[in-house]
Formats: C-alpha cells, structure tokens, sequence
C-alpha cells in the first residue's frame, strides 16, 4: 500500500492491479480514462485521455484497444450506457474494460455527479453496454465505519486506525473487469 491512499480506495486498488495482473498485460494495448495512474504499469502501449475534456458520452474513442480503463468516471456522466457502448465499441475482440465506481460515498460533483451502482447492478449495467454476463467478474468493498468517515471528507488510510474488513452491505467502491467475446 502507498502512503497517502485513501481508505476507501485501498482494497479496490488491490484487486484492480490483481484482475489486471492474471491478463498478459505486457501484450496489451491500453487506453485510460481518469488520468495517467497505470502509466508505469507496462502495458506494450498505453494512451491516456482526459476526463472531463474528453467527453466519454459524445466523442469516438479514437482507435482500437485491448484494454480500456475508467476508474472512478462513470458516476460523473450524464448518459453512462452511451459511455459504456463508446467503450465496448473501442475494444478489440477479446479486449478488456476496467472500471470502477463508487457506491455509498458523498455525492462529488467534478463537474456532475448522476449514478452509483452495485456490484450486482455495474455487472447488468457492463451487459446492456454489450458485454456477456459471464464474462463479467465484479466485486465491491466497505465497512459501516468507513462508509460514516467518509461522508464529510476524503480519509486517508491509516492501517493503525482503519479496517479494511469487508461488510458486504457497506460497500463503498464497486469495480469489474469485463472482456468483450471474440467476434464469431
């Protein structure tokens, strides 16, 4: 764990890299959505674009990719199954979407905030975007504590005072992996 992380990111963050671990992901061409965190995760090729500037629900992902990934931007759209086709769309057969949401978190509007999924409802939301249920693999994490302390402000993880138990009736963050099926 990195110093600085916050407690509700801290174990979605961890599974996340676990998903992307299990996939060659050295042989991957890669796209971001939210910033350039994967960057250094080496990916044979990686591309990043700016959310809000690149508009996900409007704009054609330019090119073709066998991973895409969108972490924590879907709740900030105003049309997410546009965004979800868009991205669906822009894989190749085969290819990878990693995205992750929040859940019981605040409402943060950058610039918007519309939509909050559960790990059963982002698994139905990826298949009406395109994707085949059993190819979803989706999780979610949280705790009663962390979802009260993180309703004023943003708590950075302390492994002294925070507990990274799971209590699946609290989740805080919801993330999956979804594959496109191979084209017949």
């Amino acid at each position: 764990m990195k110093n600085g992380s916050h407690w509700c990111r801290v174990i979605m963050d961890q599974e996340s890299k676990k998903m992307i671990q299990k996939l060659p992901f050295d042989q991957l061409k890669t796209l971001e959505i939210s910033g350039s965190k994967w960057r250094d995760f080496g990916f044979s090729f990686y591309k990043f674009l700016d959310f809000p500037e690149f508009d996900l629900c409007e704009d054609k992902i330019p090119d073709k990719y066998d991973l895409i990934i969108a972490e924590q931007v879907f709740e900030h759209l105003n049309y997410p199954y546009r965004a979800g086709r868009n991205v669906y769309e822009a894989l190749n057969p085969g290819g990878y979407f990693l995205i992750t949401v929040p859940f019981l978190l605040k409402i943060h509007n950058h610039p918007i905030d519309c939509t909050r999924w559960s790990k059963t409802g982002l698994k139905h939301f990826l298949v009406e975007c395109g994707f085949e249920i059993d190819l979803i693999e989706s999780d979610s994490w949280g705790n009663k504590e962390a979802v009260i302390k993180n309703l004023d402000r943003w708590v950075v993880y302390d492994k002294q005072r925070h507990s990274l138990k799971n209590e699946e009736n609290f989740p805080l963050v919801v993330w999956a992996l979804a594959k496109r099926e191979i084209d017949q």
